[in-house]
């Protein structure tokens, strides 16, 4: 067998080929595309701890950097970005958000009540999260919609397309000019949106290329991540209907429903890895210099790890959750996408009780890294 993660059926189910690297190939080498791969659960752990050895410097993804972002660095640059943008992601502030998260779900899933059918990304997940992050930066109402729609462009691959394509790049750099007017507008009125993390930022000593490759990140993360993570707990909760029920009479399994959504099917299916030093592992040498994916997506469903993996299960005790990532990169915005997806869930619960997914209509986007989903056509019994 063979994984090429830029392949449109893998991209359908990874699954099956993660079962083979983590049996038989647990250290595996693509040779035409100059990767390694870890595929076990305990691999991927202490990979993902050890900074100093899986270094984040050149990249996170196998189409190289796009410009200087937190993700693409190692301690101490990272430690000290982190430190400084994780004052907009406080428990304090991400609680604070609860009611704003959903009144904007409440206000795209209300109005559909008596239709009888919808989508679960069109009509929720492609709404709530770019409001949610763009409340959170400080960008403009105006803008929210062409921020989403140039997120989705440059994340998109064409079949087998391995290298960031002009329709890419041109995604990027009209989603930085983008930005760039927003803080431009910004500093030419200081004192304004001082609350907001696009001031905090400007606050900050960044250059403006990190300024920038701040919140392109956010943007496209805050965006991408909870837009396919919604989508894919309907599946789940389409496909396990005893869980689902199990939620519909405890209400308080929500926020671990969300846990196991990460595990069984996370939006991000690897983070790529560096090697600055020569790694022994299960009969393999990988030497310094190589590029390794530290495959999460098969972490999740390592049976060394968990028992039954491939059962979506509510209850499930996850002790080390890798689905936002784990070590010194775990995702910033965890936290909130936690919350976004944990009130879509209770609300599409509360309106749509008996909702049936359409499985034969919904459409697959296709990222190199990214596992989701573009349309979840769903019906109800209307009321």
């Amino acid at each position: 067998m063979r994984y090429d993660p830029f392949s449109y059926e893998v991209h359908d189910d990874p699954y099956p080929i993660y079962r083979w690297l983590r049996d038989e190939a647990p250290v595996w080498r693509n040779d035409e595309l100059g990767f390694w791969t870890l595929a076990r659960y305990d691999d991927v752990v202490h990979a993902s701890v050890d900074w100093a050895t899986f270094s984040s410097a050149r990249g996170t993804t196998l189409e190289g950097v796009f410009g200087p972002m937190i993700l693409s660095m190692d301690p101490p640059e990272h430690t000290r970005l982190r430190k400084l943008v994780s004052r907009a992601f406080t428990p304090r502030r991400i609680a604070e958000l609860e009611a704003f998260v959903r009144g904007l779900t409440r206000d795209c899933l209300e109005p559909l009540v008596s239709r009888g059918e919808a989508d679960v990304v069109r009509d929720l997940s492609a709404r709530v999260p770019i409001n949610v992050i763009s409340e959170l930066l400080g960008l403009p109402h105006e803008h929210r919609e062409a921020v989403r729609e140039l997120s989705d462009r440059i994340l998109h691959r064409e079949p087998d397309q391995r290298t960031m394509a002009e329709t890419n790049l041109a995604a990027g750099r009209e989603l930085g000019t983008l930005v760039w007017g927003v803080v431009d507008e910004r500093r030419r009125r200081p004192g304004t949106g001082t609350d907001d993390l696009i001031g905090v930022l400007i606050d900050a000593d960044l250059s403006d290329e990190e300024l920038i490759g701040f919140c392109l990140l956010l943007a496209v993360a805050g965006n991408e991540t909870v837009t396919k993570l919604v989508a894919n707990a309907a599946i789940a909760l389409h496909r396990f209907p005893d869980q689902r029920k199990l939620l519909l009479d405890d209400a308080a399994l929500v926020p671990n429903a969300v846990e196991e959504t990460l595990r069984w099917d996370a939006p991000s299916q690897f983070q790529g890895r560096t090697l600055t030093r020569d790694v022994e592992l299960h009969g393999s040498t990988m030497p310094a210099g190589d590029f390794v994916l530290l495959l999460t997506g098969s972490a999740n469903r390592d049976e060394r790890e968990y028992d039954e993996p491939e059962r979506f299960d509510a209850r499930r005790l996850i002790d080390r959750p890798l689905g936002f990532g784990h070590g010194p990169h775990v995702c910033l915005g965890a936290a909130l996408a936690r919350l976004e997806t944990r009130i879509a869930i209770e609300e599409l619960l509360r309106l749509f009780p008996d909702f049936e997914v359409d499985e034969p209509n919904v459409a697959r986007m296709h990222s190199s890294n990214v596992r989701g989903l573009s349309s979840v056509p769903v019906t109800f019994t209307p009321r």
